[in-house]
């Protein structure tokens, strides 16, 4: 599964996975960010990796070429987590769009609509 795969590219690679799942068109991640290794590092390594490892078996597998990283606080962690586990109910009430967006939005990050989700 690629959850799991995700955790021993994580391994190899020194970056702290806490956490990996979603469903099957996208993947949720709780990261412990390294000081010493960008973000945008991480996804990179993360994503090379596990998408040679998916064409083995899906040849027209690709990552989506940005991601959306936000903040989580340590007290928030295990909700987190709780979050990351139960995707499947979750998104049976909202799409992953729309709750992207709705996160986007309690961030005050700015964004061009144009630029999101392919």
């Amino acid at each position: 599964m690629l959850w799991t795969h995700l955790g021993v590219i994580a391994k190899s690679k020194d970056i702290a996975l806490i956490t990996a799942g979603g469903t099957r068109n996208y993947v949720h991640l709780l990261l412990a960010l390294s000081p010493v290794m960008t973000l945008a590092k991480t996804i990179q390594d993360l994503k090379a990796h596990t998408s040679r490892w998916m064409k083995k078996d899906v040849a027209a597998f690709t990552w989506q070429e940005g991601y959306g990283a936000f903040g989580v606080s340590e007290s928030c962690r295990q909700t987190v987590v709780d979050y990351i586990a139960h995707q499947a109910e979750h998104h049976q009430k909202w799409t992953y769009e729309q709750e992207f967006l709705t996160l986007v939005r309690k961030s005050g990050v700015e964004y061009d609509p144009q630029y999101l989700f392919g």
